[in-house]
């Protein structure tokens, strides 16, 4: 084989890593260069949306149907409002219930959405009623750490 070809072939190898990387760093970064199809918006307000972030899945059972398009925070009411883009292909009843998860115990957070049995369903552009903030961690420890130092009360008896 002579030079030219071993260089030739070197190159195409490289050129196909460099591609794979490209590839995978979209994947775990949740991007994509294409548009996903048709999609409609809903809205859900949140007292807390943790560590929520746009381009977060919107899941059913599971099934990643949609991805967060934008949060703001509603200046009058204080809660934070959060824009989903779900795929057409999937209609949800109007008493869906959004609530925000972790993937694991330290995971990347997600709304889920519970189906409920209304007969009618969500449109564009409505507000998804029933919601459930995120559970923080850091609250849950310091809590129990709190009811804890208040019921020992420094004898060994509680």
């Amino acid at each position: 084989m002579n030079r030219a070809t071993l260089d030739l072939w070197v190159g195409v190898f490289v050129a196909i890593g460099l591609g794979s990387l490209l590839f995978l760093a979209l994947k775990v970064g949740n991007l994509s260069f294409s548009s996903g199809g048709e999609t409609y918006q809903l809205q859900a307000k949140f007292d807390n949306i943790g560590g929520l972030k746009v381009r977060g899945a919107v899941k059913s059972a599971g099934v990643v149907v949609g991805r967060v398009s934008q949060i703001q925070l509603d200046p009058e009411a204080f809660v934070a409002v959060v824009t989903m883009h779900v795929d057409n292909r999937y209609k949800f009843p109007s008493d869906t219930f959004a609530t925000i998860n972790t993937s694991g115990l330290l995971g990347e957070q997600y709304i889920g959405f519970d189906v409920g049995g209304d007969t009618e369903m969500l449109k564009d552009g409505d507000t998804v009623k029933k919601t459930q903030s995120a559970v923080v961690l850091e609250k849950l420890i310091s809590q129990f750490m709190f009811d804890k130092a208040a019921g020992d009360t420094g004898n060994g008896k509680k």
